[in-house]
C-alpha cells in the first residue's frame, strides 16, 4: 500500500504549484511533514510520472501579523489524471459544517486552527472519501509576495466587484492584478453566494496564475526564474532546485481549459445561532464520480 504523504508549503499561490507538482513525478520513500516546509527523506528522489490520478489539498489560511488561530479559509481540493492531461478543482466552503477528527463537529475550516494542514487534510479526505497524496498551504503576505515576484496575474473577472470590507474593486472582463488586488479578488465574499461564491472565485484565480506561468514555459530563462521565485520563496529539505524545475515542466503541461471548477453541493442551515453550510443532495455520487479518477465524468 502506498504511504500517504503531505506537502506542507507556505508562501505561495499555492493551487498553482498544486497543479504543477500533481502530474510531476511522485518522491519515493517516506516525505518528512513540517510545517512551512517542502521536505524529503535524503532517499527520496523522483521517478516517471504516475498513471494513477492523484490528489492535493490546496489551503489558504488567513494567518497575518494581529490574527491568532490561523483557520483553513480557502480549501480546495485538486484532482489531476495525469494520463488525461486534466484536473478538476473541487471547491468545499470553509463554513462547511462536518466531523473533524478528534474534535467533534464544526466548521471544515477549524480543523487548520486545531491541527494544521494535516487535519485539514484528513478532514477533508473524510468528508468526500479521497485519499489526499498532498498538501499545501499558504497564508496572506506569502500569496501576495509570490504574485508580485511572477510579475502579476490577469484574471477574468465575471462580474462587477466593488467591496469596501476585502478591497476588491474591479469591473467585470480580463483585469490584471498585482499581489495586493489578488488577494482582495480572492477575499471578496460580499456577493451572489457569499462564501460559495468567493470559494468558486478562488479557483478563478488559481487558474489564472497557472496560466500565468503557462505564458512563460516556452523560455528556458523565464522558467528558471519563476522555479526561482518558488525556492526563495520556500525552505527545501531534500528537494533541489532541478527537482522543482522538472515538477514545473510537467505540471505546466496541464492546460487550465482542461481543468474543470466545481463547488461542492451545499444547503445552508443553523447550529444553534450561528450559520453553517450543510452537505447538500448528490455531492455523495459527485465525490464518488470524483475520486475514481480525478474526473468528473458524469457530473
Amino acid at each position: 500500500m502506498k504511504r500517504r504523504r503531505v506537502l506542507v508549503l507556505v508562501g505561495v499561490p499555492v493551487g498553482v504549484l498544486c497543479l504543477m507538482t500533481a502530474v510531476a513525478p511522485l518522491a519515493k520513500g517516506r516525505t518528512v511533514i513540517r510545517v512551512d516546509k517542502i521536505a524529503a527523506t535524503s532517499e527520496a528522489h523522483f521517478t516517471g510520472a504516475p498513471d494513477q490520478p492523484v490528489f492535493i489539498l490546496a489551503i489558504g489560511n488567513d494567518g497575518r501579523p494581529g490574527v491568532d488561530g490561523a483557520r483553513g479559509d480557502a480549501i480546495h481540493l485538486i484532482g489531476v489524471n495525469p494520463a488525461a492531461g486534466k484536473a478538476t478543482i473541487l471547491d468545499i466552503p470553509r463554513d462547511t459544517y462536518v466531523p473533524i477528527p478528534g474534535h467533534g463537529r464544526d466548521k471544515i475550516n477549524a480543523a487548520f486552527t486545531y491541527g494544521g494542514p494535516e487535519l485539514e487534510a484528513a478532514a477533508v479526505s473524510q468528508l468526500t472519501g479521497v485519499p489526499i497524496n498532498w498538501a499545501m498551504t499558504t497564508n496572506f503576505d506569502g500569496f501576495i509576495g509570490m504574485v508580485d515576484e511572477l510579475g502579476g496575474v490577469d484574471v477574468n473577472v465575471p462580474y462587477p466587484m466593488n467591496d469596501s470590507f476585502s478591497g476588491a474593486v474591479f469591473s467585470p472582463g480580463l483585469q490584471h492584478m498585482d499581489g495586493h488586488a489578488a488577494l482582495a479578488f480572492s477575499r471578496n465574499r460580499h456577493l451572489g453566494d457569499g462564501d460559495i461564491t468567493r470559494s468558486y472565485d478562488q479557483a478563478l484565480m488559481i487558474l489564472a496564475a497557472l496560466g500565468k506561468l503557462r505564458t512563460d514555459r516556452t523560455s528556458p530563462t523565464k522558467m528558471l526564474r519563476d522555479i526561482g521565485v518558488l525556492a526563495r520563496h520556500t525552505e527545501l529539505h531534500g528537494v533541489g532546485l532541478r527537482d522543482l524545475y522538472h515538477l514545473g515542466r510537467l505540471g505546466l503541461s496541464i492546460d487550465p481549459a482542461n481543468v474543470r471548477n466545481v463547488v461542492m453541493p451545499w444547503t445552508l442551515g443553523f447550529v444553534g445561532p450561528a450559520s453553517v453550510v450543510f452537505v447538500g443532495p448528490g455531492a455523495d455520487g459527485l465525490f464518488a464520480d470524483f475520486r475514481d479518477n480525478a474526473l468528473l465524468d458524469s457530473h
